[in-house]
């Protein structure tokens, strides 16, 4: 799956393609990578999102799913390849997992395309890319914070990821907006939860706690 030569094809008809197509063994983080350009990539950032749209977390994804949709995001602002560290590109998914996640993957994307279609053009021009790529690379930090135990902590930022990378993809400044949107409500909603959680602390064990700590929670 080459972004680079010609293809008539849809994105969801490429990417199921591109499932029946795995080797046996699977495929490492960094040879999937290897076999997409950036059409591909931000196509990819779509799939590993879909997983976090429940709303608890999946155990032992989202550090890995969330890292690499971060290096795109980076890869996206600096407009540079992407680099991978040796932990996260070594990481290796099995045929069958990697082919049911590309998989669901082609069926949301097919819903998405009927979506995304060219507005608001501005949003997506060359001078915006690099804000897009950084609004990407804060939705997967965003994902990757350590709140599994709380609802909806991954599906919000999981939603930035999905619309960004649609509006990237598909030339559609609203797509991109609703993307900047569930960052800042990501952003707000993890604030309450940290306003919430230090009145809860000051509350019962504000007597316990050294001054300095206090007076930063305070």
């Amino acid at each position: 799956m080459n972004s680079d030569s010609p293809n008539t094809q849809s994105l969801s008809q490429r990417l199921a393609e591109f499932a029946d197509q795995l080797p046996e063994a699977g495929l490492s983080v960094g040879e999937l990578v290897k076999q997409l350009g950036r059409e591909g990539l931000l196509l990819l950032c779509i799939v590993l999102s879909l997983p976090f749209l429940l709303p608890v977390s999946i155990p032992g994804v989202s550090t890995v799913f969330g890292l690499l949709i971060l290096f795109i995001g980076i890869s996206e602002t600096l407009r540079m390849p992407i680099w991978l560290p040796g932990k996260v590109a070594g990481y290796t998914l099995t045929r069958e997992r990697l082919r049911d996640i590309l998989k669901l993957g082609a069926n949301w994307v097919q819903r998405l395309e009927k979506l995304a279609r060219p507005r608001m053009a501005w949003l997506t021009q060359p001078s915006m890319e690099r804000f897009n790529g950084a609004m990407l690379v804060m939705a997967a930090a965003l994902l990757m914070m350590p709140l599994a135990i709380i609802p909806f902590s991954n599906t919000l930022p999981a939603l930035a990821c999905i619309f960004l990378a649609v509006g990237m993809l598909g030339r559609d400044g609203v797509c991109i907006l609703l993307g900047c949107f569930f960052n800042v409500a990501s952003a707000l909603y993890f604030g309450l939860i940290f306003v919430l959680g230090a009145a809860v602390v000051l509350k019962y064990l504000g007597p316990y706690l050294p001054s300095w700590a206090t007076g930063f929670m305070g």
